[in-house]
């Protein structure tokens, strides 16, 4: 229970940001002209994930003055991606047909992941020259 309050008391916002992602995935998205375009859903998920995650590389970067490389990789680059895994795999066996599973957006994700870590690591190392 104490780690639960660390969490919210550290990385608040990227906590709303990832129950946001959850909600998002297994809701039923409403038709839209912006349908047309190809792939707007897999920017969306390299958005959502690449958002979220920069987020939290902020949050971490704010609180930590020395960077805990397993700390980071687990928490801002695993967690994510298997995350992404999971929710694909839900939204395929257990929403009766609403939502698909889709390989292809976890691999969007994946990116969004990827472009956060290069983010957070670009701020980290100007942090790290000031």
């Amino acid at each position: 229970m104490n780690y639960i309050f660390h969490l919210l008391r550290r990385y608040p916002i990227s906590v709303i940001l990832f129950m946001v992602i959850w909600y998002l995935c297994f809701f039923t998205p409403p038709k839209t002209p912006l349908d047309n375009i190809s792939f707007i859903d897999k920017w969306v998920h390299i958005t959502m994930y690449g958002g979220t995650c920069s987020v939290l590389w902020l949050e971490y970067l704010h609180w930590h003055k020395k960077i805990n490389s397993k700390k980071l990789i687990s928490l801002a680059i695993v967690a994510p991606i298997l995350m992404s895994g999971l929710i694909e795999i839900l939204q395929e066996y257990c929403t009766n047909g609403r939502r698909d599973g889709d390989w292809l957006d976890f691999a969007a994700n994946s990116v969004g992941v990827i472009l956060a870590t290069a983010i957070g690591l670009l701020v980290a190392k100007w942090r790290a020259r000031r």
